[in-house]
């Protein structure tokens, strides 16, 4: 470890307030449907991500967990600028969310495969894939939005096997409905194009499926990078 004395003053620096009766890691659990071990967790990471960005000469990119740690972390501003960064830190590390478009994108993907091997070289150990998602499904699994859920109702989406599996049992009993009826009163041609069609609108409407789960647009970034899922895709510097 290069800085073990500054890891220290950072694994011991407490982000909660003791005298608060809705501490850090509390808010942190509840604004992220989160349980509270997860969010101990999660803070943990995030206090080594932080000395990644002092010891690492590189611009490095947290998870998605520990980029909502940061967030919320910056929104307390005399913790996060007195006295975690210039009293604990010595050093201001500043949020960089993306400016967006492909070389950005290509950019924070290379980040965090760097990360990663900082982290390993300094922790002797790998990041928990619990927060520390592979690099395919930290810039894919991001589409988050705030919403108030005492007026909206929060549904989990089927999984893509069960979508699959739907869809290929909605051709099965649809197709030979339609044979049914163009026997009767179309003819064969006829009974193909519907076949077709039907066809073909299952697969466009799998394809606008996936393109809504492909996370983020990075192009369409809000402007002060802290308010989606997509301004996880931060680095850090001096």
């Amino acid at each position: 470890m290069k800085n073990e004395k500054l890891w220290i003053k950072i694994k011991n620096f407490n982000l909660d307030d003791e005298s608060s009766d809705f501490p850090f890691s509390k808010r942190l659990a509840r604004d992220n449907n989160w349980e509270i071990k997860f969010a101990l967790k999660s803070i943990l990471e995030y206090k080594k991500f932080i000395y990644l960005c002092c010891v690492s000469n590189k611009q490095i990119t947290p998870s998605d967990a520990v980029d909502q740690v940061w967030h919320l972390h910056l929104t307390y501003t005399k913790s996060y600028w007195k006295t975690f960064c210039n009293e604990t830190l010595g050093k201001e590390i500043h949020h960089n969310p993306t400016k967006g478009g492909t070389n950005e994108r290509e950019k924070f993907s290379d980040c965090y495969d760097s990360t990663f091997e900082i982290y390993k070289s300094e922790f002797k150990e790998t990041p928990p894939n619990s927060i520390w998602l592979n690099n395919k499904k930290r810039f894919k699994e991001v589409n988050f939005k705030r919403i108030n859920i005492d007026s909206f109702w929060l549904i989990k989406k089927p999984s893509k096997q069960f979508l699959f599996a739907f869809k290929l049992l909605t051709i099965l009993l649809i197709i030979p409905l339609l044979f049914i009826r163009a026997k009767d009163s179309l003819t064969d041609s006829s009974s193909i194009i519907i076949v077709l069609v039907v066809v073909i609108i299952l697969i466009t409407l799998k394809s606008k499926n996936n393109n809504n789960n492909n996370g983020c647009s990075y192009d369409d970034f809000h402007d002060d990078g802290c308010d989606s899922g997509c301004s996880g895709c931060s680095g850090c510097g001096d």
